[in-house]
């Protein structure tokens, strides 16, 4: 909206001296009547006042004057139209700027203000000067606000009230006042210069997308009021918001050179409409790959469901990231549990599936289930209302048959469940400000590579981040910081989750998590633990510690290197097996434990860094490396690094294979662990048969299956002779078979070293 709008046009109508025929005593419509010729007005040259006038006798009680020309209507311009007139003789009448609107092919534009405010003559002689502006925009000042329909006006004025009056007229003038609405910035436009309305009512996309064309490269100005807009909008340019605008929930806004959510809460005036707003085009806008925050607090009083927010999608594929803010959780009865309880049916031949559920509409995707022989961390996946048939994200290890179960769903800052598949997604320096109100984020069902780095979740209520399906595939976690809500518990008290996994190839780096019930529950195989330190010790003597690291797949491939693991342990499990004995699967094997440190202080003696935990009988090891890790314990030892959990069932030690445990180091530990095991032995009086017992040296409590060295340590003697023959070994002796017999060929004596396994190393 500037001079330049107007320059080269002429918009001044000719004097009167030129003739009357271009002067309408009607609407200045081509083949109206005009006053050349007329008996009752002629051209004055020399009038006292005005020089060159028209003087008109009123004949009519709207006694019209309209230049037959057509003067443009433009966007972003206003035109101030101004005479002067005075009364000669005769009755004393009112005068007013008027105004015809035309469009394309000489229509008429009706419903539009076309006068300006009327002038009332108070006596004979007086020069009164009337005017009005016109424009395309609705603003103070504006006597006629078109709007964009018109192209072009005849202006001119109208004599009304009684008649006749003789009155004189000066020439018309038509002039350029946009100057007077501009904006000091001249690289601008106003919407409200293209028809805008902001009544809250009015629909404005027409004038916000004229604004926007017209634009070309300069900002888009949106003035104060509220502009609705009933359908999807976009600009090309910046755009400035002192107004707001409001559209329907399955319209979008789309800001294509100022995409941030501090425009949107601008655009929309509340910050959590905003963010919906702007995650919607973060879906639906190519030209964007990441929503910035732009370091703003975002208050939630409810959760996100963001595919409801997004409503035209249930699968996406391309990487889109949102960045930089906090999102703060406030209290609400929105974020309280939805609790349901059914009787369904599970059946091993379809482990994945729970049948005949009771009252399954009420039951939602992302709910987590529990009952008899349920793992942890199992969530409804899937539902089927019309089949009453759930599908679950796990397999349940004893649970065949009817039994009453209960559905839990928690409540989540962000919910992307309502995705079938969304993969590449990434939530990086974001605070998910939880306060013990809610969890922080559930993935989709389904998708790949979701990506959390720099993020803090903070006092989660139930969970850091949930995967309801196998929406975490190859899902990475990088320097995060979760900080439980449970930290003045004691720890077997606790019930928060970091974070859980059901689907392959995570990497879980260099984050931090502090006093959770467990950091994290993972399923499948390929995963990648490094630099992490998570702790959950408390303030009680003695207190019995939790896992803090769950791996629940047998044959896992998983490693877990350069961890600092603080108050807890790694426990390995197969509670995600439907039928956990031992098959014809892959048993326990594939994890690789090296150079973590692992700590613990004022716990319980029979504390453990690392167990095992089969749910089925006759499992064994086949595949594992631990070594060059520190375990030290402060403030009162503990037995052994190392422990079988069999509250289901033991290992087969008879099966062992492929086990390294070696290059540890001990502080505070009374039974440190080797694989290969040296034990140094002394023989004091002469014996055939030397029993060396490594029951303090064997991990697991393992079986000395092997031996694979016995080395003298100086001479052997026999009798008063020196031993000459060889020994032979014989493994797997004692009660518990954790003993290694040394049989000579005759009584002897003296010191060895003898080296043992618990495996057969390949």
């Amino acid at each position: 909206m500037n001079k330049a709008i107007t320059d080269g046009l002429v918009l001044m109508p000719p004097q009167y001296s030129n003739g009357l025929d271009v002067w309408s005593s009607g609407d200045g419509t081509p083949g109206s009547d005009t006053y050349d010729g007329s008996a009752t007005a002629a051209f004055v040259p020399a009038d006292a006042d005005f020089g060159g006038c028209l003087e008109i006798l009123k004949t009519s009680g709207t006694q019209k004057l309209r230049y037959t020309g057509e003067t443009p209507i433009l966007p972003g311009c206003y035109l101030q139209i101004k005479t002067r007139i005075k009364v000669i003789s005769g009755a004393l009448p009112n005068v007013r700027i008027a105004g015809w609107a035309g469009q394309s092919g000489g229509g008429h534009v009706a419903g539009l203000a076309e006068v300006g405010p009327s002038t009332t003559i108070t006596s004979h002689g007086d020069i009164v000067e009337v005017r009005a502006i016109v424009g395309t925009g609705t603003r103070g000042g504006v006597d006629m606000p078109w709007g964009t329909a018109p192209l072009y006006g005849h202006f001119g004025l109208d004599l009304t009230g009684a008649n006749g009056a003789v009155v004189r007229i000066d020439d018309i003038q038509i002039e350029d006042a946009s100057a007077v609405f501009a904006s000091k910035l001249l690289d601008s436009v106003d919407v409200i210069d293209y028809g805008a309305i902001g009544d809250g009512v009015t629909d404005n996309v027409d004038a916000f997308e004229a604004a926007d064309t017209a634009a070309n490269g300069r900002k888009v100005i949106v003035p104060e009021g509220v502009y609705h807009l009933a359908d999807h909008v976009t600009f090309e340019n910046r755009a400035q918001f002192t107004g707001t605008v409001d559209m329907p929930v399955d319209k979008r806004l789309t800001l294509t050179k100022n995409y941030d959510l501090p425009a949107y809460i601008d655009a929309f005036g509340n910050e959590l409409e905003a963010f919906k707003r702007a995650i919607a085009v973060l879906f639906n806008f190519s030209d964007h790959d990441s929503l910035d925050l732009g370091g703003r607090q975002i208050t939630l009083t409810e959760p996100i469901d963001v595919q409801a927010v997004v409503g035209n999608k249930t699968n996406y594929t391309s990487r889109r990231v949102i960045r930089n803010g906090m999102l703060d959780c406030v209290s609400s009865t929105a974020w309280d549990d939805d609790v349901v309880t059914s009787i369904a049916t599970y059946s091993t031949s379809n482990d994945l599936t729970l049948t005949n559920v009771a009252n399954i509409a009420a039951i939602p995707v992302g709910a987590r289930v529990a009952g008899n022989g349920v793992g942890r961390e199992i969530y409804v996946r899937s539902v089927n209302v019309g089949s009453q048939e759930l599908t679950l994200s796990q397999p349940l290890y004893d649970a065949q048959g009817t039994q009453n179960f209960t559905f839990t769903r928690h409540k989540y800052a962000l919910d992307f469940s309502g995705f079938n598949k969304l993969s590449r997604f990434v939530l990086s320096d974001i605070e998910f400000k939880l306060s013990n109100f809610a969890s922080g984020v559930l993935l989709a069902t389904g998708g790949f590579v979701f990506q959390f780095r720099d993020c803090f979740f903070t006092h989660p209520k139930d969970k850091g981040i949930t995967s309801p399906g196998i929406g975490c595939q190859g899902m990475l976690i990088d320097r995060c910081q979760f900080f439980s809500a449970e930290g003045a518990l004691p720890a077997p008290s606790r019930t928060s989750i970091g974070f859980n996994s059901n689907a392959n190839d995570n990497k879980i780096r260099d984050n931090r998590a502090t006093r959770f019930g467990h950091f994290g529950i993972v399923s499948g195989t390929g995963h990648m633990f490094a630099g992490n330190h998570w702790f959950q010790g408390d303030d009680f003597p003695d207190s019995v510690r939790q896992a803090g690291v769950i791996v629940s797949s047998s044959n896992c491939k998983t490693s877990f290197v350069g961890n600092y693991v603080d108050n807890s342990f790694i426990e390995w499990s197969n509670e995600y097996d439907s039928a956990p004995g031992f098959s014809a699967e892959s048993s326990f094997g594939g994890l690789t434990i090296t150079g973590n440190i692992f700590t613990a202080n004022d716990t319980a003696d029979w504390f453990n860094w690392i167990v095992v935990k089969p749910y089925g009988s006759g499992h064994f090891i086949n595949g594992l490396n631990v070594s060059g890790n520190v375990f030290k314990s402060i403030n009162g030892n503990v037995d052994q690094a190392d422990n079988v959990d069999d509250s289901f069932a033991g290992l087969d030690f008879s099966r062992t294979r492929n086990v390294r445990w070696e290059g540890n180091t001990y502080t505070g530990v009374d039974k440190k662990t080797h694989n290969p095991a040296i034990v140094k032995y002394t023989q004091f009086s002469d014996s055939a048969t030397w029993t060396v017992d490594f029951e303090q040296h064997l991990p697991f409590g393992a079986r000395a299956r092997n031996v694979t060295g016995i080395t003298a340590e100086g001479p052997i003697f026999a009798g008063g002779s020196l031993m000459t023959g060889m020994p032979y070994a014989k493994p797997e002796k004692g009660p518990d078979k954790d003993q290694v017999q040394i049989v000579w060929p005759q009584a002897c004596r003296g010191i060895i070293q003898v080296i043992a396994r618990i495996d057969n190393p390949i």
